[in-house]
């Protein structure tokens, strides 16, 4: 009641749009202690019943607030492995169902969350733990992304021989090569790895099972195998003009970016660069506002995104109240602050281009009507508009796992969307063979994947043992 909430805030956009360097600010601690300290410890803790982790919100921050650093961590770490990658880009469920949203000014749970953990990483409170005993049993993890890591790493925890196996040059998934640096530190991520190869977990790196290994050789090697490959078929779209240059999917051109920044990737090769070029942007998620930030970087003349559904409302939507842990309402990104026309209520109709190349996109205007069994479908205008663009990108989501490889090779079923089928022990139709991640549950959150991974280890070990 007597201290308002304060936001650590972002960098001047004047002078972040020219280099990669994270974003976002930070408190300094007594500004932090004074942040959690707005934690009411309420009756009915909604922020954890939000949480896809279930984090301890009232009780972490309470140990901040009294000093007690080294134990808030310890709390938050009982539910999440990764408190440091959420801190950063979770988009804070807790933080809608808090009651002082009712307020419009919830705690600053996300920003208090990535605090104490870096504090806790600066002194040395985070260590590696190895387990004591070992039970001799080995467990492949298919997959490095947030939620290959979490199964990994509870999975080791409780003495199991873990081996992790990614096909890309380094571990993170989409986490390293689909999020952006000015959102998330390449170094955030291998700090942790450190840590985790110091438990005793094992890295296989530039390995793609099913091509580079057959996957019947891991069946036979190893006690139980966990896909975590993540949804990585992209929602395409099949109009006139697709074939086009200039049209890409939008984790292409993020990914190569993240490589070149990295070193892994020559510059002089064949790149997908904004810089001169009017850019579209197709969807309105948080990937395609990614896609936003690196055009602008990237020097792009100018961006512009559009979206097919209709704008949400701004601050507070009476379809999805408090406490929704994911109320439908506008959200502006750091991107989008940084130089973006966004446009809503619009399809695309077709490309056109010059040359071989897309020039041009015709979209049309459209609106949302219920039909007679109450359900929206979306009805033409009849308005069309030509934008332009040099560069466009689909950032229209994923559709499913690959199945192509591993998977099929594997004989796994799948479910009505595509994704791999599991039974109530995230089982698979194969024996020994388990799922978790994006790639049992769809393209969905960070948090939900740790979350996932978590609950997928304690089946894998309750079968093992």
């Amino acid at each position: 009641m007597t201290i308002p909430r304060k936001e650590a805030g972002y960098r001047l956009v004047s002078e972040r749009i020219h280099d990669y360097a994270e974003v976002e600010q930070t408190l300094n601690r007594e500004d932090r202690k004074q942040q959690v300290s707005r934690c009411m410890d309420c009756g009915v803790p909604f922020c954890h019943w939000a949480c896809p982790l279930g984090n301890k919100m009232p009780e972490w921050q309470d140990y901040i607030y009294r000093g007690d650093w080294k134990r808030g961590v310890e709390v938050l770490h009982e539910t999440n492995n990764f408190p440091e990658f959420t801190g950063r880009i979770c988009p804070a469920p807790c933080e809608k169902s808090c009651v002082l949203a009712l307020h419009d000014a919830p705690v600053t749970i996300r920003e208090n969350e990535a605090s104490v953990t870096e504090v806790a990483f600066m002194e040395g409170m985070i260590k590696a733990r190895p387990p004591k005993h070992r039970t001799g049993k080995k467990v492949a993890i298919i997959g490095s992304g947030p939620a290959g890591l979490a199964v990994a790493q509870q999975l080791n925890s409780k003495g199991h021989y873990v081996t992790v196996f990614e096909k890309d040059n380094k571990p993170g998934g989409l986490l390293r090569y689909g999020i952006p640096n000015f959102k998330l530190g390449k170094y955030i991520i291998d700090r942790r790895l450190k840590l985790l190869m110091e438990e005793g977990i094992e890295f296989v790196t530039n390995t793609e099972i099913g091509r580079d290994i057959p996957g019947s050789q891991i069946m036979i090697e190893y006690d139980a195998v966990c896909l975590a490959v993540g949804a990585g078929k992209p929602r395409d779209i099949a109009i006139e003009g697709r074939e086009l240059k200039g049209i890409y999917f939008a984790m292409d051109f993020l990914s190569q970016e993240i490589r070149i920044i990295q070193g892994e990737e020559e510059v002089s090769k064949e790149r997908i660069s904004a810089k001169d070029k009017d850019v579209l942007v197709i969807g309105g998620g948080d990937t395609g506002s990614d896609c936003v930030g690196t055009s602008i970087r990237q020097g792009a003349k100018s961006v512009t995104q559009i979206e097919i559904m209709p704008q949400p409302p701004l601050g507070k939507n009476p379809t999805t109240p408090w406490p929704h842990p994911f109320p439908q309402i506008l959200k502006t990104s750091s991107s989008h602050e940084e130089g973006c026309s966004r446009r809503w209520l619009m399809n695309t109709l077709s490309f056109k281009g010059e040359n071989g190349s897309v020039k041009e996109v015709i979209s049309e205007m459209v609106r949302w009507e219920k039909d007679a069994n109450n359900r929206f479908t979306m009805v033409s205008s009849g308005h069309q508009e030509v934008l332009k663009a040099d560069l466009v990108l689909l950032a229209l989501g994923f559709v499913h796992p690959v199945h192509e490889g591993l998977l099929n090779e594997l004989g796994v079923t799948y479910d009505v969307r595509g994704n791999v089928a599991i039974d109530k022990q995230h089982s698979s139709s194969v024996p020994k063979v388990f799922a978790a991640g994006d790639a049992m549950m769809g393209a969905s959150l960070v948090v939900k994947a740790i979350a996932s991974g978590r609950k997928v280890a304690e089946d894998i070990h309750r079968k093992l043992m």
